[in-house]
């Protein structure tokens, strides 16, 4: 798999475009604060995160097929983005004791327990 490919594959998983970023192929059309990128270098490939205007490596490979398995495999297994109507801010942070339960149910469906 090329770069090219890759692309096609997450469009048609259903990857928001907003989510990657595949040098030479595919630009992020509006910079969201953090997306995955794929760059190719002399010798090796680097898939990383980009969050805040820093990027982080996560992880290099000697070929862009492998690279590219890899980031289609990252962004694919990404838990999908809330659906309906975006709840004002406000209205989020208005109760404290709800936050933290649903933090703790979102780490329990991750598999980890409470400490």
């Amino acid at each position: 798999m090329d770069g090219t490919e890759l692309v096609a594959r997450l469009r048609a998983a259903g990857v928001p475009e907003a989510f990657y970023e595949i040098a030479g192929v595919h630009e992020v059309p509006v910079e969201p604060d953090a997306y995955y990128f794929l760059r190719g270098g002399a010798d090796t490939w680097a898939v990383g995160l980009r969050q805040r205007s820093r990027d982080r490596v996560l992880a290099r490979f000697r070929s862009e097929a492998e690279a590219c398995r890899y980031l289609y495999d990252t962004l694919t297994s990404l838990p999908p983005p809330p659906s309906g109507p975006p709840q004002p801010l406000d209205e989020l942070l208005a109760d404290p004791e709800e936050i933290q339960r649903q933090a703790w149910e979102d780490f329990r469906r991750q598999g980890r327990d409470e400490p």
